[in-house]
């Protein structure tokens, strides 16, 4: 590309250059005459060949507008108009009639796995046409808004589009950016505000927005965190304290949430983005605002938030009010807000996956530039390729398999005065268990039917009396002394006599794993049945020699172990009193 070709893309609006080829789902850089053309291959159209079958010579969108025809594709409209589709009309006020003469085209129908592509617009829009200049130059210009921090090695090391995905979405109430002084506490390096921990399911098929309350106790941890001059230091962590104090306090990052979380519910996260306050309003504003209901009047002095009963579309700082409220909604405490805060996130998901978006180049690049200017990511998602990877996994969910739940909690009993909670004994783990199995909390096929009754299978049968067992445990995860802690509690009180310690696995496993041969099966049933296994836990395979020299099973204790006689299988469905909804349902805060 030339200087002069150059000079030219920098000072066009990208907006004015990309349309939507209702053809094949995919946007097209429409340039100038004398600008480079984009070398992105598409379907061949008929009539691109004369006779001869050499190709003919390309042309200007202006001049095939002029000659209006194409030698097998009837009449060509009018170029569209900036955030206009191709095939589609404008809908400001009646639509135009067609010539006399003239057939109005319906535009073509775009196969549904173009949406997925699609509705990650505010990353995917540029970068279909990565070989032309002006998306080369604007690509590196979107580079170069995102802001990253060190993991720590506080992450699995980032997603994998193989497997499930747990990505840890981070609000701060950090007070920085113009306007946002008036919020109070600008001196403050800000908490973790708003937090929530989203879990793909490893097929896509769904989702658990999992939020987890600002002033919910838990232990941080020590967190070796990467400072400034690029060394590392260890901030010490702090038991028993409000969450929200993982991020900001004492120096932490975001690392330092991260590590909370895994301590909390034993799931490790991919990644994480962390947003503040501007996010939710240049997010709202790119998109023309979200649809929210309320069940009555709010006029929220904090918050600044004053709506009357009905739907609203919010935008810039009234959606900041709206996500902000807390006193006017509920018993005015934080767990009320979430609710609101998730009632949002909904309406955003929502709006995002709507034609009104998913079809306006515009609202797509308005996307790309608000994002990656207001969100903070980790190490391993610091460039604009590896969020259009993720910004894909995601685009597969549909929002009605996309659930919002919080973490069970119970009023905190050593306080006389209640202002923090803690994790409800009973139902927390078992959502914890859920997510870590990637148990969907809708109903959704998760695994294809010949899969899943296979692992059911595994189950089914007759079972060794505990005498008859012949197992090796091994520790693979769990804490110090599980192997030893299971087998006396197999051998005293479960009758499984046949059994030994082997030490420590070669590697850590995330889950426990029972594998066993053919002729064992009936011997693996009945220790699955005394340990709480699940048929996915079961893996045939072979067996190993004891120290006897007698085959037998193996027991390998993962991360998911809780103790000697605590099931390991996950509940099927969301425990009674564990409230939920789905992305797809409109909800009206009270």
């Amino acid at each position: 590309m030339d200087a002069q070709g150059r000079g030219r893309a920098e000072n066009i609006d990208p907006a004015d250059q990309w349309v939507l080829n209702p053809n094949t789902g995919e946007y097209e850089l429409r340039l100038s005459p004398s600008a480079p053309q984009s070398t992105v291959p598409g379907p061949r159209r008929a009539g691109t060949r004369g006779s001869g079958g050499a190709p003919r010579a390309r042309t200007s969108p202006a001049a095939r507008e002029k000659t209006g025809r194409e030698q097998a594709g009837g009449e060509r409209q009018s170029a569209p108009e900036r955030g206009e589709v191709p095939g589609q009309r404008r809908r400001r006020g009646a639509p135009a009639e067609p010539a006399a003469g003239r057939r109005g085209r319906r535009p073509a129908k775009k196969p549904k796995g173009r949406k997925a592509v699609l509705w990650t617009g505010g990353v995917l829009a540029f970068l279909l046409v990565a070989g032309a200049g002006a998306g080369y130059l604007y690509i590196e210009h979107l580079n170069g808004n995102i802001t990253s921090v060190a993991d720590d090695g506080a992450s699995t090391g980032g997603f994998q589009k193989d497997k499930a995905i747990n990505i840890l979405l981070i609000g701060t109430d950090k007070r920085t950016g113009a306007g946002n002084e008036a919020y109070g506490d600008s001196g403050s390096p800000g908490h973790a505000d708003t937090t929530i921990l989203l879990h793909v399911s490893k097929d896509r098929s769904n989702a658990t927005a999992l939020s987890i309350p600002r002033d919910l106790i838990v232990d941080v941890p020590d967190c070796p965190t990467t400072q400034e001059d690029g060394t590392s230091e260890v901030i010490p962590g702090t038991p028993g304290v409000r969450f929200n104090t993982s991020l900001g306090q004492s120096g932490r990052t975001p690392s330092c949430t991260m590590r909370t979380v895994t301590e909390l519910t034993g799931i490790t996260p991919d990644n994480f983005m962390v947003a503040d306050f501007n996010a939710v309003k240049t997010l709202t504003t790119a998109v023309d605002g979200v649809e929210v209901c309320l069940a009555k009047d709010i006029d929220d002095t904090d918050s600044k938030l004053n709506l009357p009963k009905g739907t609203h579309t919010i935008q810039g700082e009234q959606a900041l009010a709206f996500v902000r409220t807390r006193y006017a909604v509920g018993n005015g405490g934080d767990l009320s807000r979430i609710g609101l805060q998730q009632q949002f996130l909904s309406a955003l998901m929502r709006k995002l996956k709507s034609n009104d978006t998913l079809t306006d180049p515009s609202k797509m690049l308005k996307l790309a530039e608000a994002g990656t200017k207001a969100l903070t990511v980790d190490s391993q998602l610091d460039s604009i390729g590896k969020l259009k990877d993720l910004g894909l996994e995601l685009g597969k969910l549909d929002t009605k398999n996309l659930t919002f739940t919080t973490v069970p909690v119970i009023d905190n009993p050593a306080e006389t005065v209640k202002a923090t909670v803690v994790p409800n004994p009973t139902t927390a783990p078992q959502v914890f268990q859920m997510i870590k199995e990637d148990v969907s909390f809708t109903e959704v096929k998760q695994q294809k039917a010949k899969e899943k009754a296979a692992v059911a299978a595994r189950l089914k049968g007759s079972k060794a009396d505990p005498a008859e067992v012949r197992v090796r445990v091994l520790n693979g995860g769990a804490p110090s002394g599980s192997a030893q802690e299971t087998l006396n509690w197999l051998q005293n009180d479960e009758g499984v006599t046949k059994s030994e310690n082997a030490g420590n696995a070669d590697s850590a496993l995330s889950r426990t794993t029972l594998e066993y041969a053919p002729d064992q099966a009936d011997q693996a049933r009945r220790l699955a049945a005394i340990m709480g296994l699940s048929g996915s836990a079961m893996k045939p395979g072979e067996s190993v020699d004891n120290s006897q020299g007698l085959p037998t099973m193996t027991l390998t204790l993962g991360k998911d172990f809780k103790g000697a006689g605590v099931s390991l299988t996950a509940p099927a469905k969301a425990p009674e009193g564990v409230e939920k909804s789905t992305a797809d349902k409109v909800v009206c805060a009270e």
